[in-house]
């Protein structure tokens, strides 16, 4: 091979091609398709809407709604997207086969602004084993795929799946034969995080001078985090000329995750000097938008995680808060507000009326309407009638209570009573509904009350499930806080989630449950 190119400290980016001019890189989105991958991370319908209305309000370019072959669940959600969105190109992914494409082109159909992402792998290891396919029919079988999601829409994207694993030659080639055959964007996806920041650098830094008709194409960087590298390795690659970097909110996806957007977009805010870069997104979103996909997938941020832990812009050492009195920049590279961290948490209490509400919802990054802005305001009163002080993070709990069940509900929760003490086997007396038939029964067996409102959950309900995690929190601070149960079962060998929130830990258990037997009842 040639002699290759390496970025180093000192070197500028290659991407600026000497102009100090600021290149728009688009974002491309995949918590929908990718982030949703995650183990137990799998979301309704209601869900993924708000998380696309959330996407677009954020100012995403392209979000990836979704892989429409995978099941009619995926189908649905992709065209309801498509149809409801229109600040953002609405994206479906497919392999290379007539079946996935067609099926692709008619879920994105509705949206005005669509795009069809076709792939296929060409490492040598997934040639051997997983296609057993020569290069030359991959060439062909991509050219394929590219021309027919092209006589469907204007808008195609081709990865080369593992394509950071491929030989450079043979990846030149396959690149150069689809953007010949229509490829609009050409993803270049480091599909098992196996790459380090130069060798991308490298990559790109080739694609850039040795495809003929790269030009023609936009490039784009996807990468995992399996070695922790995701967001370095996209960031390399926008310094060797990528124009899109696709990523998720909070990182989340398969396996140990993808770029994780908030990092990416403020890396290029804050480091212009460097990247000379910029997007569309609004920063002071992506703390609201981090906290909906965490509600809404079960998924926590952790503390530290940057940009939008709740430690990112905290300072306990005393020298770091000496610093800070004296000048912010000693310490911050940035300030929360500019990422949407709230200095305060707004309280609302009992006498608060429904626009309060709507209007606090709005500025968390949630649009409440109609019937959601009814039944989660009627959920608000009866917690009002419970705390003194209602917070940022009792809100948002009500709200994805109400977003996690809007279109699975099936059971009920009508009524409970438990009886526990120390060395007495506790008993849980539990009444669902279900079509407008109610069921009760008395369940006295168990470790403690909640595995004894597991037991008679079941025994109502006809659903026997394995109980693989389970996480109780505060969403917010105070003896009177709401407990947030997530949890996570397993059904003949699949994975659910469930979601319940209430000042009493038993009665979230029951409705977490509830949640996850809806969902399965639901499939």
């Amino acid at each position: 091979m040639e002699p290759q190119q390496t970025a180093n400290a000192d070197s500028k980016p290659a991407a600026a091609d000497a102009s100090n001019e600021s290149r728009h890189i688009r974002i491309f989105d995949t918590t929908l398709r990718d982030g949703e991958q995650s183990p137990g991370a799998s979301m309704n319908l209601a869900e993924k809407l708000e998380v696309a209305y959330a996407l677009e309000k954020l100012g995403v370019d392209i979000i990836e709604a979704g892989f429409p072959i995978a099941s009619p669940g995926d189908f649905e959600a992709v065209q309801q997207i498509a149809r409801a969105i229109k600040g953002s190109t609405i994206c479906g992914l497919a392999r290379c086969s007539e079946k996935d494409i067609l099926r692709a082109a008619d879920a994105v159909e509705p949206a005005e602004k669509s795009r069809i992402h076709v792939f296929l792998a060409t490492s040598a290891i997934h040639r051997e084993f997983k296609l057993r396919m020569t290069p030359d029919e991959i060439v062909k079988r991509a050219v394929e795929g590219v021309k027919l999601a092209v006589s469907r829409c204007e808008d195609v994207e081709f990865s080369p799946e593992d394509a950071c694993r491929t030989e450079h030659d043979f990846l030149c080639r396959v690149v150069e034969a689809a953007i010949d055959a229509g490829a609009t964007t050409i993803n270049v996806p480091d599909t098992v995080g196996y790459v380090t920041p130069q060798e991308i650098y490298q990559i790109f830094d080739m694609l850039r001078n040795r495809v003929p008709n790269m030009d023609k194409a936009i490039l784009s960087t996807h990468c995992h985090d399996d070695l922790g590298l995701a967001v370095a390795n996209s960031m390399s690659a926008v310094a060797a000329g990528a124009g899109q970097i696709e990523c998720t909110i909070n990182g989340i996806g398969e396996r140990a995750g993808n770029a994780a957007l908030e990092e990416v977009v403020m890396a290029m805010k804050t480091r212009g000097d460097f990247y000379r870069c910029h997007t569309s997104i609004d920063s002071k979103r992506l703390v609201p938008t981090s906290r909906l996909v965490s509600k809404v997938t079960g998924i926590s941020v952790q503390r530290n995680k940057a940009i939008v832990g709740r430690n990112a812009f905290a300072h306990e050492s005393g020298i770091h808060q000496d610093g800070m009195l004296k000048e912010r920049s000693t310490y911050e590279i940035m300030s929360p507000e500019e990422v949407g961290m709230a200095k305060t948490d707004l309280v609302l209490g009992k006498h608060s009326g429904r626009a309060a509400l709507a209007d606090r919802a709005k500025t968390l990054g949630v649009e409440l309407a109609g019937d959601e802005l009814k039944n989660v305001f009627e959920q608000f009163k009866i917690l009002a009638d419970k705390k003194k002080e209602i917070y940022d993070g009792d809100i948002m709990a009500l709200i994805q209570q109400q977003i996690s069940t809007s279109d699975t509900q099936a059971w009920t929760l009508v009524d409970y009573e438990v009886t526990s003490a120390m060395g007495k086997t506790p008993s849980v007396k539990l009444t669902l509904g279900n079509g407008g038939q109610e069921t009760s029964a008395v369940v006295a067996q168990g470790d403690g009350p909640i595995d004894a409102a597991f037991w008679a959950v079941e025994q109502i309900t006809g659903v026997e499930v394995i109980c693989k995690d389970y996480r109780v929190r505060s969403a917010t601070l105070g003896r009177d806080a709401i407990g947030e149960v997530n949890l996570e079962v397993e059904h003949k060998g699949r994975l659910y989630r469930g979601v319940g929130v209430s000042t009493d830990s038993v009665e979230s258990t029951i409705l977490a449950m509830l949640n996850a037997i809806n969902r399965i009842a639901a499939e």
